[in-house]
């Protein structure tokens, strides 16, 4: 039976609940809520989306529960190169958060709705000038093309030199017909959810690589057994969490035997907010391993009823554990 510092009723009996505004619209979220716990090896993030079940943010519960118990791997590396994002907004805004990230990888948002192909060409187009011809720079879709269109759109942004094109369609069959169709590598990142995810898209080679992310995998342990069984090369991201949840991020990228990609982990300032005394925000392009502590003043500015995320929580582990 676990003691009283362990045990999940009493971890989410002591937890936070945050909201944080976004500074943009990010696929769909304009506010980032979650449940913060504080166990024996520190903080602990569980902070699933809103459409997801019990079933699904089980796998959430796991990473939180491990961040705030279990502790971590022995990291391999002081410092993870990262990328910085870019919403879909307007050229020069696009130029700008790259110009003030810092960092030497950008990742553009493309196949935004409402928007045409030359908007991506613009925003594209104005992240190669800031980056410079060194820079390193991937297009994401979220899925929203169909084959013939991802083969066009990729063509014309690969004119910029595209370092991959992240999920530019929504089911395997598609990334692997298009994996063939066109010159530029092809990441996997929606079509990772589960554990077997990875897997069944090596098997249907469909990516060239796989963004894999700890709270959605289960945690850091679970993440880097995965990684290995999947055998491709691997991008950490984050789910757009706190500085709590970015170091679980930051902690599997450390972890890894191999990492050959900056990852997705500078998403702190999609947030106008956070809840740690020094926030995981990014160094000439890369992050520190470090874990941050959360400063009680800033968790309080952004703390709402927790009853809903208790709730979530305690369902999640259910299906988990029992």
């Amino acid at each position: 039976m676990a003691d009283a510092d362990t045990d999940p009723d009493t971890l989410q009996a002591r937890g936070t609940a945050y909201a944080i505004p976004m500074r943009t619209r990010f696929r769909g979220v304009t506010v980032r809520e979650g449940f913060l716990v504080h166990g024996p090896a520190g903080w602990g993030e569980f902070s699933p989306f809103a459409e997801y079940g019990p079933a699904e943010c089980s796998r959430w519960w796991a990473a939180c529960h491990e961040a705030a118990v279990e502790g971590w791997p022995r990291p391999l590396r002081e410092w993870i190169p990262v990328n910085a994002t870019v919403p879909a907004v307007g050229p020069e805004d696009a130029h700008r958060v790259v110009t003030e990230s810092g960092c030497h990888t950008a990742k553009v948002k493309v196949a935004e709705r409402g928007q045409s192909l030359s908007e991506d060409i613009a925003r594209v187009e104005a992240v190669r000038d800031a980056l410079g011809p060194a820079g390193h720079l991937r297009v994401d879709a979220n899925g929203a093309w169909d084959v013939d269109t991802a083969t066009h759109a990729i063509r014309e942004l690969d004119r910029f030199g595209l370092e991959y094109a992240e999920q530019p369609c929504p089911t395997l069959t598609d990334l692997a017909c298009l994996r063939r169709a066109v010159d530029v590598p092809i990441a996997a990142d929606e079509s990772i959810r589960r554990a077997e995810d990875p897997l069944r898209v090596r098997a249907a080679e469909a990516a060239d690589i796989v963004v894999l992310k700890a709270q959605p995998l289960g945690g850091v342990r679970n993440a880097l057994e995965i990684a290995e069984a999947c055998g491709l090369p691997v991008v950490i991201s984050s789910a757009v969490e706190t500085s709590v949840g970015l170091a679980a991020g930051v902690a599997l990228a450390a972890a890894l035997p191999e990492l050959n990609h900056a990852c997705g982990l500078a998403t702190m300032s999609l947030l106008t907010a956070d809840v740690c005394d020094e926030p995981l925000i990014p160094t000439e392009g890369a992050l520190p391993v470090r874990r941050p502590d959360v400063d009680a003043e800033r968790l309080a500015a952004v703390t709402v009823d927790p009853e809903a995320w208790r709730a979530r929580a305690h369902a999640a582990w259910e299906h988990r554990y029992q």
